[in-house]
């Protein structure tokens, strides 16, 4: 309540500036003047939830001190809830990480931002059969010593590789990806693009600094996670998995305050 509302705030309904008070039965407090009631915990990952806040909370802290990620079937174990429970506790808690992650374009420090595509999950087995089937294909940007972002997508071609990282990159930033065609022409959109020849055996030029080894990084840890923890995850629900590793990525230099961030930043 004091995070999102503070002591005292202007009521809804009466439009004073009221300090309300807890309403012992629920979990709401009500206006001193005018009864009109609040729930601080609408909107949140917390909404319409009988599971005690502690149990949430103990289970973001528990995404926050894990590398590869936190299986339903252990929180199941921690806390003592139902698997549907705790599958439901886990995908709320992804969704409040993607969304606190946010969007910000990147490019704008003078960094590079290495762009790469892989895919995940899938079967090479059955109907559709190819190193391709069922997988989803996952494109990530990743600034230099800066912000990562990660999109699923359905499409790969020139167009829409072009679109997408215009949504995502500043014109005039410097962009390395490798050979791959849907990369193809982009310093006509402004950008000063380098390639690295995978094919070649090229890994990393050193006199133009072009290489994508810092995002092939984060695919090994985020593949690592979901065939070592999570097993197999669907591509209806792969988003959030991407918004929590995306998330702990972008705070690795200071692990400590990501508890705190996730509890204190609840919006009005």
């Amino acid at each position: 309540m004091r995070t999102r509302f503070g002591d005292r705030h202007d009521c809804g309904k009466c439009g004073k500036n009221a300090h309300f008070y807890r309403i012992t039965t629920r979990r709401s407090y009500a206006c001193e003047y005018c009864g009109h009631q609040v729930y601080p915990t609408a909107d949140t990952p917390f909404h319409r939830t009988r599971t005690s806040l502690r149990d949430w909370f103990y289970v973001m802290f528990m995404f926050c001190t894990t590398r590869n990620g936190v299986a339903a079937k252990e929180v199941e174990r921690q806390i003592g809830v139902t698997y549907k429970t705790a599958w439901r506790m886990c995908h709320e808690i992804r969704k409040y990480m993607a969304q606190m992650d946010g969007d910000d374009m990147l490019g704008g420090g003078g960094g590079i931002v290495e762009i790469d595509e892989t895919l995940i999950g899938g079967s090479i087995s059955g109907k559709g059969s190819g190193y391709k089937a069922n997988k989803t294909c996952v494109v990530g940007f990743l600034e230099r010593e800066g912000k990562l972002v990660t999109r699923v997508v359905k499409r790969r071609d020139k167009a829409a590789m072009h679109l997408m990282i215009n949504n995502h990159v500043l014109p005039g930033a410097k962009i390395s990806t490798d050979e791959f065609g849907g990369y193809k022409d982009l310093h006509h959109n402004g950008y000063q693009h380098m390639t690295v020849r995978h094919k070649a055996k090229e890994y990393s030029n050193p006199v133009t600094g072009a290489g994508v080894n810092a995002i092939e990084g984060f695919w090994s840890a985020l593949k690592r996670g979901i065939n070592g923890t999570h097993i197999h995850v669907s591509g209806k629900h792969l988003w959030k998995y991407l918004g929590e590793f995306e998330y702990r990525h972008n705070r690795r230099h200071a692990p400590h305050l990501m508890l705190d961030e996730m509890i204190s930043a609840f919006q009005r």
